[in-house]
């Protein structure tokens, strides 16, 4: 009993865009990357580790959620640009950092 997918069912290509969304949203993490790297324009030492830190983390859980949770991994761009945004006012306004 062959249980392969049909080249033109429907669940081969629901799998190839589900997984194509995917991707996107891995390269959309990648892009933020300069973001979190600059970081040290405006913030010390320390937080620029841990928001590097907490990017590296969401882009291993992407790339670990990649295959067998894609839809899991759209929203991970949103969550990188969300905390870098938040540290970075947080930072400011809280703990005085200037350029």
């Amino acid at each position: 009993m062959d249980r392969t997918v049909p080249r033109e069912s429907p669940l081969r290509s629901y799998l190839t865009t589900r997984h194509v969304i995917a991707a996107v949203a891995l390269l959309a993490l990648l892009a933020l990357a300069p973001f979190f790297f600059a970081s040290g324009l405006l913030a010390p030492l320390w937080a620029v580790v841990l928001l590097i830190a907490f990017w590296a983390a969401l882009l291993v859980l992407g790339t670990v959620w990649f295959r067998g949770r894609p839809w899991w991994v759209v929203p991970l761009p949103v969550v990188a640009a969300l905390g870098w945004f938040g540290a970075m006012s947080l930072g400011e306004a809280l703990l005085g950092w200037t350029a």
